[in-house]
């Protein structure tokens, strides 16, 4: 079966799996809500929720847009098909995911912006983490959206390419 069958397309981690790592992950999403918030009201007051007060349509729609044709995508790409082409060539759990989250930071080279490039590859390690454990395209994706709706959400949308 190919690497665009539906079972991998679609695929939901078993029940164990999903308990643990929904857990795990509504922790890491509520910690970085809090922090990037705090973070936001420091140094940037004049941006916080600045699309979301001024702009409410645009932001429904770039939190849909960016969900399906953006994340999904990535996440096919960076996890669900890297790991099952490369994940034989490196055996070393933390490097792999080293290695995956590097590469998708390179991915977002094109902002040319230090804060991107951290982002995504802390992100990057989070997301090979999450998809290591649960082995599921949806809720890596879930989780992916969670962190880039909540920055468009802050405010600094700008420096990932979003309107606003």
């Amino acid at each position: 079966m190919g690497l665009l069958s539906n079972d991998i397309l679609l695929k939901i981690p078993s029940h164990h799996a999903t308990l643990a790592s929904n857990k795990n992950m509504l922790v890491r999403i509520s910690s970085f809500i809090l922090v990037s918030t705090i973070a936001m009201a420091v140094f940037y007051p004049e941006r916080l929720f600045y699309v979301v007060m001024n702009k409410p349509l645009l932001w429904i729609g770039i939190c849909l847009f960016y969900s399906v044709f953006s994340v999904y995508p990535q996440e096919f790409l960076y996890r669900t098909y890297f790991f099952a082409r490369y994940r034989v060539l490196i055996k070393n759990e933390r490097w792999f995911a080293l290695v995956n989250a590097t590469l998708f930071s390179f991915a977002h080279v094109m902002f040319g912006n230090t804060l991107v490039y951290v982002l995504t590859f802390v992100g990057g390690l989070l997301f090979a983490y999450t998809y290591s454990k649960s082995n599921s395209l949806i809720l890596v994706s879930i989780e992916h959206s969670a962190y880039g709706i909540w920055l468009y959400t802050l405010g600094i949308g700008h420096l990932l390419a979003f309107p606003g």
